[in-house]
């Protein structure tokens, strides 16, 4: 019988600890999409996303475009804090994150913070997200 609870028991204590990863991992993610959005684009305290963006679009609407990524990207956290459709949500994440990182990679790898091995934590980035709502979530 004790040998039955004490399973039980490990079970508990690991789908609790999934949970509590989980949501560490949520608003980790959702804090990177808030930072990015709110200080690095709307507030423009980090000018290299402006040229970035300038560079594989145009100079005439970077700061228009800046502005309208960072809003977004603060949707974004909000959208994934929500839980709301988190699975499609994930996947949003993924896309546009892979799409972004395709496109500085191969048109603005001098303008990235780390050049090309920005690529790198773009993975590491996709990995967590996907992770976090295929392993951890289980609702």
């Amino acid at each position: 019988m004790s040998n039955s609870l004490e399973k039980s028991s490990k079970l508990l204590s690991l789908k609790m600890n999934n949970k509590a990863i989980h949501n560490l991992l949520t608003y980790c993610v959702a804090a990177i999409w808030l930072i990015n959005g709110l200080f690095c684009k709307v507030l423009n305290l980090v000018p290299r996303h402006q040229q970035i963006v300038a560079r594989i679009v145009s100079i005439e609407y970077a700061r228009f475009l800046t502005l309208a990524i960072g809003i977004a990207e603060m949707v974004m956290a909000i959208w994934f804090l929500s839980k709301i459709s988190s699975k499609l949500n994930a996947w949003v994440q993924i896309i546009i994150v892979a799409i972004m990182n395709i496109l500085e990679f191969f048109f603005v790898p001098d303008l990235l913070l780390w050049g090309k091995f920005n690529a790198l934590f773009a993975l590491v980035f996709i990995a967590v997200v996907y992770i976090n709502e295929f392993r951890f979530n289980k609702n």
